[in-house]
């Protein structure tokens, strides 16, 4: 079975549940994906690096897999690594771009609103200072600003994101790649947002990614090295995936990532074009629907799938679980939840209202009628609120 060459299933995709408009957080196991895993469990159950016919053919499926991968990314097959997750390639990422690079720069640099893994990353490197690159209102890094982060040198990396995970804002990573070659400092860019949903930037020297994000199976992460970059694993030593992810390699599930990124591929133009319409209605329409409130993110340069809104005098949670009871999924543009109250820094480093904020991304497929029914739910939801909470006539 050759992941490169299968396609979207005759089976349709198992149906995306009405009203599930939280594809930013994960999307079901695409058909295609799941087929895949079936007979891969069958398959590709052999040790790779064995020599006998199992083995074999186990390792013929591990290469497929890579090669599929790495066309999708834009980089060498042997540059692609599969990670546990999206979470532990974002840490190994950083670590070991900290540890190799440990001679030349202590700094680590990554934008404001990074992932929380990159953050925890970055803090958790020893011997290295970590500082944070600003961001404008959209969430957005500016060229000027990683110019001026990283001319007092001592810089051992730049982490930033290929597209912000709360407001859907893109950074320049190409721009900001062309500002950081001439001084050989390498880019780590977290792509889970956009990987089978946007092009590819090709300003990256180090790129992570999570299967789940784009209909494969969780439990699988990219990390993708380019050639020459000077990345030694922080972790004890372990021959497997070229030494950067110690562990048996679960080719079963890593030919279902394959396949579904492939399909994910396929499909994303004409999908991106039809999302982004129903994005643009629920952006343009929303805040003349709800008063006291504001789209977040860039208007223009963004993902085509993901919306925040901002909504004065509401507690996110509190609105969420309306949502839930109307019958949708969403989720909140803030990291406030009922076992933390801080608020998401991704919000702070905008100069977003950190509270009330909903996030809506919308899967692959989405029906424009979902996107009706919602837009007809919320108002009252919103106002609803206010009213228990006596902000009714703000």
């Amino acid at each position: 079975m050759n992941p490169a060459s299968v396609g979207p299933s005759d089976t349709p995709d198992p149906q995306v549940p009405a009203g599930y408009f939280d594809a930013a957080s994960t999307l079901p196991l695409r058909a295609s994906a799941r087929q895949a895993l079936l007979a891969a469990l069958d398959q590709g159950f052999a040790d790779p690096s064995r020599r006998y016919h199992d083995a074999r053919r186990a390792r013929t499926l591990l290469d497929q897999a890579r090669e599929s991968v790495a066309a999708v990314v834009g980089a060498r097959p042997d540059d692609v690594s599969f990670a546990t997750s999206g979470t532990q390639a974002a840490h190994l990422a950083v670590l070991g771009l900290a540890k190799g690079r440990g001679r030349v720069g202590r700094r680590i640099l990554v934008s404001a609103v990074e992932h929380s893994a990159v953050m925890h990353a970055a803090n958790a490197s020893p011997d290295a200072v970590t500082e944070t690159i600003p961001v404008d209102a959209y969430a957005r890094v500016t060229r000027q600003s990683v110019d001026e982060a990283v001319a007092p040198g001592d810089v051992a990396l730049v982490a930033i994101q290929s597209a912000n995970h709360e407001v859907g804002t893109r950074q320049p990573i190409d721009e900001i790649g062309q500002t950081l070659a001439p001084h050989n400092i390498p880019l780590v860019m977290d792509a889970a947002q956009t990987l089978g949903r946007d092009d590819v930037p090709t300003g990256w020297n180090i790129l992570t990614g999570s299967a789940h994000k784009w209909g494969g199976p969780a439990g699988v992460g990219l990390l993708v090295i380019r050639q020459g970059t000077r990345w030694r694993s922080p972790l004890p030593e372990d021959l497997h995936e070229g030494g950067r992810i110690p562990g048996f390699v679960a080719i079963p599930q890593i030919v279902a990532a394959a396949v579904a990124l492939q399909e994910a591929e396929s499909e994303r133009h004409e999908e991106s074009d039809r999302l982004r319409r129903l994005t643009m209605r629920l952006r343009n329409e929303l805040p003349t629907l709800i008063p006291d409130s504001v789209v977040l993110g860039h208007p223009d340069d963004r993902l085509p799938h993901l919306v925040t809104l901002s909504v004065a005098y509401v507690p996110g949670e509190a609105v969420l679980a309306e949502i839930d009871r109307a019958g949708f999924a969403v989720s909140s543009g803030s990291s406030c939840v009922a076992e933390s109250l801080t608020p998401s820094h991704v919000l702070v480093a905008m100069g977003a209202l950190t509270q009330g904020n909903i996030r809506i991304s919308l899967p692959p497929r989405t029906r424009e009628s979902d996107v009706d029914r919602f837009m007809s739910i919320l108002p009252a939801i919103i106002s609803s609120v206010r009213e228990s909470l006596g902000a009714g006539d703000l």
